[in-house]
């Protein structure tokens, strides 16, 4: 691995013609931004977008900035176990060469309490158990690459995180930074057990974490829009302006996870700067509670139990 003094970018990353790569939410914000440098280094890039027209003007964007880009656009709504099992599907039989990238970066950030369509707390829903659901069914198609990688896109504010188990779905007290803090965790925990199942399984598959540290994007919005703060939303907008590096920026954690050569599973990755809120991907520490071996056991059990997605490490 290089040195982590020298700032990494992405005219760092490799050329990648010929692989087949997957990005949830990729039609903005870091999903966007991951997926037009991943498709620009040559790689066959489907954007799995909840909106398929926001879908199609966003590829029609990196088209213009890469002309030879290999880019599809399909449906996916984390929010609806029935959507991933389609989007799995349909992905899998029109690519039998398997994928070699799997970037989990869609999210929802400290909204209002609301409900999946299978009646999930819908940050849990959406950030932890929709991702869950979808690598599980798509484990076949990244087994059948030689070294794939899952990249699971992680925050800071796992550390607010606290895996409450007697009420996952937060129907009993409900907090908006407490319910994201616990999906965010939830990702960390997901990736350290995937990565102790692939190795137990003797596979040479890779599951990695990032963070983007503190990036402007539309995400710190969505959850005063929602409350109808429009104050609030002002107030994110003008903070994101000030403060927030760009989201080009805060997808190189997110790259580097994706393709830097010799980085061991679970590794995580952020930004190097003050309190990793912003600056070039190197790897970083997590909370104590993200490094429970036993809280990760229990959240795969819950989470094969809830999606009903049990993958097939044999």
């Amino acid at each position: 691995m290089s040195d982590h003094r020298v700032k990494w970018t992405a005219a760092d990353l490799p050329r990648l013609t010929g692989r087949s790569v997957i990005v949830t939410g990729a039609n903005s914000g870091l999903g966007y931004h991951t997926a037009a440098a991943l498709a620009g280094c040559g790689a066959d890039v489907t954007m799995a977008v909840r909106t398929v027209e926001k879908g199609e003007d966003a590829a029609a964007e990196i088209r213009t900035l890469h002309p030879q880009a290999q880019l599809g656009v399909s449906q996916l709504d984390l929010a609806d176990l029935a959507s991933i099992r389609a989007f799995a599907d349909n992905w899998s039989a029109t690519h039998p060469d398997g994928l070699n990238i799997l970037i989990n970066n869609a999210g929802i950030m400290a909204i209002p309490r609301r409900e999946t369509a299978d009646g999930f707390e819908t940050q849990f829903g959406t950030n932890h158990l929709g991702h869950f659901a979808l690598t599980g069914l798509l484990l076949p198609a990244l087994v059948a690459q030689p070294a794939a990688r899952v990249v699971t896109v992680s925050s800071q504010a796992h550390r607010l995180g606290k895996m409450d188990f007697e009420d996952l779905m937060g129907s009993g007290k409900y907090r908006a930074w407490g319910a994201y803090g616990q999906s965010k965790l939830a990702n960390l925990l997901f990736t350290s057990e995937f990565q102790h199942r692939i190795d137990a399984a003797g596979l040479s598959l890779l599951a990695l974490a990032a963070h983007p540290g503190y990036a402007n994007t539309n995400l710190q919005s969505a959850g005063p829009t929602m409350r109808g703060s429009s104050i609030g939303a002002r107030m994110s907008h003008m903070a994101n302006s000030v403060l927030a590096q760009s989201a080009a920026m805060g997808a190189l954690p997110t790259l580097f996870a994706a393709t830097m050569p010799g980085l061991p599973g679970d590794s995580y990755i952020g930004p190097d700067g003050f309190m990793e809120q912003r600056g070039h991907p190197r790897v970083v520490g997590r909370s104590k509670a993200a490094m429970s071996d036993a809280d990760g056991r229990r959240l795969w059990t819950v989470s094969e139990e809830l999606t009903g997605v049990v993958y097939p490490f044999d």
